[in-house]
């Protein structure tokens, strides 16, 4: 049986990406907004309140934390070219996905965050050179350069849409 929690698989590291990759990856982010939106697409209360999975969010709280954690990460980098290696405090996920907001506000609140912080971050991601996505923030688990975290949010975007596109899926939305 495929792990519901990892759709797509873990994120792994590629050392030395290529040009190439890198611009799939941010081809991925770009995209992100969109098919998050056509995941949801058409889908009644009762379904963006339905976990993807047992003991998992619900679609609304997925979409909530896509908004907060590429939030964040926007942070990060802006933090990661204006200052040395700067410390970056994480947030808790699961605390934030519990609050009134992850969990009764409307997807479209989100939705149309993603596509702003989405636009302006493309802006910002496609003016890095090899120099400025080699840059780095420090949290908890030990430094993080910026073209490893371009990686994982491509992959986090797909892996959390496939969270969506499964379920619905699954149960034939």
């Amino acid at each position: 049986m495929t792990d519901l929690r990892f759709p797509v698989g873990k994120p792994t590291k590629v050392e030395n990406p290529e040009s190439a990759q890198i611009e799939d990856w941010l081809k991925d982010i770009e995209e992100t907004p969109a098919r998050l939106r056509q995941a949801v697409q058409g889908l009644a209360a009762a379904q963006l309140d339905t976990p993807y999975r047992e003991g998992g969010w619900t679609v609304r709280q997925v979409i909530h934390h896509v908004a907060d954690s590429h939030m964040h990460s926007y942070a990060r980098f802006r933090f990661a070219l204006t200052e040395p290696e700067p410390t970056i405090h994480s947030y808790d996920e699961a605390a934030w996905a519990e609050l009134p907001d992850a969990k009764s506000a409307p997807v479209e609140v989100s939705l149309a965050l993603l596509d702003a912080l989405h636009n302006r971050w493309m802006v910002l991601l496609r003016s890095l050179d090899s120099a400025a996505m080699a840059k780095v923030f420090v949290p908890e688990r030990g430094p993080v350069s910026l073209v490893d975290t371009i990686s994982l949010y491509a992959w986090h975007g797909r892996h959390h849409t496939a969270h969506i596109t499964a379920l619905r899926q699954r149960l034939s939305w």
